[in-house]
């Protein structure tokens, strides 16, 4: 298996409202209005948003509602960009469950959950370099 991800897929509760939290953050798609999955090209993988309880039978696991142990991640190039995400993630429905400030590995972030519960973190990392086209590089290994 080549170590890479391709797909993130979000169970949600309302389709529609989903999908229009993440056009007013300012994703694109070409999924029609009445297809039952959305998919949004996210630099070099693909975000979709499919019902919940669709998506747990799918993936044959039995969905208690709660939360399933994961938490989005957004890179940004600076402090001020952090900011500006979660101010436009607040504007746009999000809960704001972390303000943007320091963090104690020495770079700068804030968090939020959008309108199905699902956590993203907004962080400008100092340490890792953020290509052009939104791709994220670690170090070399020392």
């Amino acid at each position: 298996m080549e170590p890479r991800l391709s797909l993130v897929t979000l169970g949600v509760g309302d389709l529609a409202r989903a999908r229009r939290f993440y056009e007013a953050m300012g994703w694109t798609t070409d999924s029609a209005r009445e297809d039952d999955v959305v998919f949004f090209q996210a630099g070099g993988l693909i975000l979709g948003l499919w019902d919940r309880v669709r998506l747990a039978e799918d993936s044959g696991v039995d969905d208690s509602g709660e939360w399933g142990g994961m938490t989005l991640a957004h890179n940004v190039r600076s402090a001020a960009d952090v900011d500006r995400v979660v101010e436009e993630a607040r504007s746009a429905g999000a809960t704001v469950v972390r303000e943007p400030a320091e963090t104690f590995w020495g770079g700068y972030s804030g968090a939020f959950l959008d309108p199905d519960g699902h956590p993203w973190e907004v962080a400008f990392n100092p340490f890792w370099t953020l290509d052009e086209d939104g791709s994220v590089r670690l170090p070399p290994p020392k």
